[in-house]
């Protein structure tokens, strides 16, 4: 009954916010999150955490406005969710654009597919959305939500541009599939581990347990592998869905991991309050090593 019950407050909000003028749906989304933010003050006490650690030489006031951003960076991505059944070719440049196009123009001429490494930044939810307009579906790895009501909800939001989904631990013989046919496959990896998933890597000055699937993927199959993330820009109002040179790989999973990381932290120093600052990221520690939260 509590999951009926949620997943019928979220398909209301979005119907809502999908209806509103653009500016009337951020400011209720910026009001529910900010509603969020006081009943779960958890998640600030984790972003702060995270920023004191991670980045030590910002001021008590500057981690306070970073998390504010995330929480308003949620917000506009949610007001753009709830748009995407309004969303066709002919509208999709009002919310976003290329940058770097041309990597994965050069990864599928490999002929091995392409293994988009994204994360939890700026808005992800719209960056694989839009690439199934504005160029052509993909595979999207996802783990299934809790709530099935709000699973079946957002999977029907997700693929309405064409995107196939699949369930990120049963899907390996799909991904395969889908690299022998020359097709893109994005993959969120950026979000804590447990020890059996992945390997230690430096992330931020600090050891975080990382998810190597990426990498052993690319290794197996000969994929390129290509950052890409779909930024907030304030100067165009709209996202920038940007595609970074492809990342080599060596066969090594947890130094192509490193390497990963090592592009995802320098993309999250520049774009600081658009990162999910509010997940425990460093949760898993070294053996011998003492809690980070």
């Amino acid at each position: 009954m509590r999951d009926s019950l949620i997943a019928w407050l979220v398909r209301a909000l979005l119907w809502l916010l999908g209806h509103l003028p653009v500016a009337a749906a951020l400011a209720v989304s910026r009001a529910a999150f900010g509603l969020l933010d006081r009943l779960v003050p958890r998640y600030r006490r984790i972003a702060r955490r995270n920023l004191e650690r991670a980045l030590p030489e910002l001021s008590a006031g500057e981690r306070e406005r970073v998390i504010d951003g995330v929480f308003l960076s949620l917000a506009r991505m949610l007001a753009t969710f709830a748009r995407f059944p309004q969303l066709d070719r002919s509208n999709i440049h009002q919310y976003i654009r290329y940058e770097g196009f041309e990597h994965f123009q050069r990864g599928l001429e490999q002929g091995r597919g392409v293994l988009f490494y994204t994360a939890h930044l700026g808005a992800w939810e719209l960056s694989a959305f839009a690439h199934a307009l504005l160029a052509e579906p993909m595979h999207v790895m996802v783990r299934p939500l809790d709530n099935r009501a709000l699973d079946r909800l957002a999977t029907r939001y997700r693929t309405l541009s064409g995107n196939r989904l699949h369930d990120k631990k049963a899907s390996a013989r799909a991904m395969m599939q889908a690299l022998r046919a020359n097709q893109a496959i994005g993959i969120l990896a950026d979000q804590n581990a447990m020890p059996n998933e992945g390997a230690f890597v430096p992330f931020f000055g600090h050891q975080a347990c990382a998810h190597t699937g990426v990498a052993r993927i690319a290794a197996h199959t000969g994929a390129v592998v290509i950052p890409g993330f779909a930024l907030w820009s304030d100067a165009e109002q709209r996202y920038v869905l940007r595609f970074y040179p492809p990342v080599a790989m060596s066969g090594d999973a947890v130094e192509d991991t490193r390497r990963l990381h090592a592009v995802l932290e320098s993309v999250i120093r520049a774009y600081p309050e658009q990162w999910l600052w509010i997940h425990r990221r460093w949760k898993t520690r070294p053996p011998g090593e003492p809690a980070f939260y």
